[in-house]
C-alpha cells in the first residue's frame, strides 16, 4: 500500500458487508481478530450496507464494533452507542409501488423481490436475475422517474434518487463529529462509489465492476474476503 496517505489522523474504517466482510459462506475466521485489532489501535469500525437494519445489527454486535450502521444503501442510520435515535431518510412505499408497476410491464418479473423486503423501510429489492436495463428504461419514463435502480451484485435495489451510501454516511459522521477526510471506506459494488467519493481514502475489494475499481484510491490484489484481509493486514502494519 505504497500510495496510502500517512499524514492523516485516521479515525474510522467503514466496511460494506456482502462481498467484502462476508459471502454466502459467512466470515473468514482470520478476519475477526484483525478487525478487533483495528479497534484496539483506536480505529473505529462501522458498517454501510444495502442490508436491512435487522440484518446488520447482529453482525455489528457479534464483532463488538464501536462504530455505527448505515443500512439500506444510506436510507437508515443507526448509532445507539452514541445515544442517537434511528434516522429513516426515505419512504419506501414508492419503491414498492414501482416494483408492482414494473411487474405489469416485464414478463416474469417478481415484484415480491427478496425475502428481506419484509423489513425494508426506505427501498425495495429484487432478485439480481431481474432485467436491470429494462427496469432502468421503464422507470425513467414513468411517474417513478425520481427513483433509481441500483445493482450490488447480490440484489437490484429500487431506491430514492436522494439516497445513497454517501447521504447516510455523512449524517452518521456528522453525528459523531468525525471529519470524512479521516475515514477509509471499503467496498466492492457500484453502490459503494458514493461512499468512496465522500471519504479520505477508498479501497475496492473486488475487480468485478470496473467502475468501482476506477472510483477507488486503491484496489486489493485479492478479491472478496481475502482482499479485505489483505487490506486490514496492510493497514495494521502501517498503524502499528
Amino acid at each position: 500500500m505504497e500510495e496510502f496517505p500517512r499524514d492523516r489522523n485516521w479515525e474510522m474504517v467503514v466496511f460494506d458487508i456482502d462481498g467484502t466482510l462476508m459471502d454466502f459462506e459467512g466470515f473468514d475466521p482470520k478476519m475477526i481478530p484483525l478487525i478487533r485489532r483495528l479497534e484496539e489501535l483506536g480505529i473505529l469500525v462501522s458498517l454501510a450496507s444495502g442490508r436491512t437494519l435487522p440484518n446488520i445489527t447482529p453482525i455489528m454486535q457479534s464483532l463488538a464494533l464501536s462504530g455505527f450502521i448505515v443500512a439500506e444503501n444510506g436510507g437508515i442510520v443507526w448509532d445507539s452507542l452514541e445515544g442517537h435515535e434511528i434516522k429513516v431518510l426515505a419512504d419506501g412505499s414508492r419503491a414498492r409501488d414501482a416494483a408492482k408497476w414494473l411487474a405489469s410491464k416485464i414478463e416474469g418479473f417478481d415484484e415480491k423481490g427478496i425475502e428481506s423486503n419484509r423489513w425494508r423501510e426506505t427501498e425495495w429489492c429484487l432478485s439480481p436475475n431481474e432485467n436491470y436495463e429494462e427496469m432502468c428504461r421503464l422507470l425513467i419514463g414513468s411517474k417513478w422517474s425520481d427513483l433509481l435502480v441500483v445493482k450490488t451484485g447480490f440484489a437490484i435495489h429500487i431506491i430514492s434518487s436522494s439516497i445513497n451510501k454517501s447521504v447516510g454516511l455523512r449524517l452518521a459522521l456528522e453525528q459523531r463529529g468525525i471529519n470524512p477526510e479521516n475515514v477509509i471506506a471499503c467496498g466492492d459494488g457500484p453502490n459503494d462509489i458514493p461512499m468512496f467519493d465522500t471519504v479520505g481514502w477508498s479501497v475496492a475489494i473486488d475487480n468485478r465492476f470496473q467502475e468501482v475499481v476506477d472510483a477507488a484510491d486503491y484496489n486489493t490484489k485479492n478479491n472478496g474476503k481475502k482482499g479485505t484481509i489483505e487490506f486490514i493486514e496492510n493497514l495494521i502494519q502501517i498503524l502499528e
